[in-house]
């Protein structure tokens, strides 16, 4: 898992205040962060084994990647996680299982 890449927000070089909040966010955090977002999958998508196990990884480091580098701020990554962690508790609860079958309504 290789989280020490610190690419600026996309449109040039980063002002001192966006790279700052980088620069000072630990390295341990990010994983701990990651750690969470798997978490979250795991509850939320199917797996099997030490390879399913690895690419839920994956997709979390590719998410929390994606995220740290769009950020504006430590703050707003953190919102932008958390929602999209949120969005996914919210949605596995209010959708109907799988094995319902949806049968039309005629008037």
């Amino acid at each position: 898992m290789d989280l020490n890449n610190q690419r600026p927000a996309q449109g040039g070089e980063p002002s001192m205040e966006a790279g700052d909040w980088r620069s000072q966010l630990q390295q341990d955090s990010r994983r701990r962060i990651v750690h969470k977002i798997m978490e979250t999958l795991k509850r939320h998508l199917p797996f099997q084994g030490e390879e399913g196990s690895r690419e839920l990884e994956r997709i979390a480091v590719r998410f929390e990647e994606k995220i740290y580098v769009a950020a504006s701020s430590q703050s707003d990554y953190l919102r932008k996680i958390s929602l999209k962690m949120l969005t996914m508790e919210t949605k596995s609860q209010t959708a109907p299982p799988s094995n319902l079958k949806r049968h039309r309504v005629l008037p």
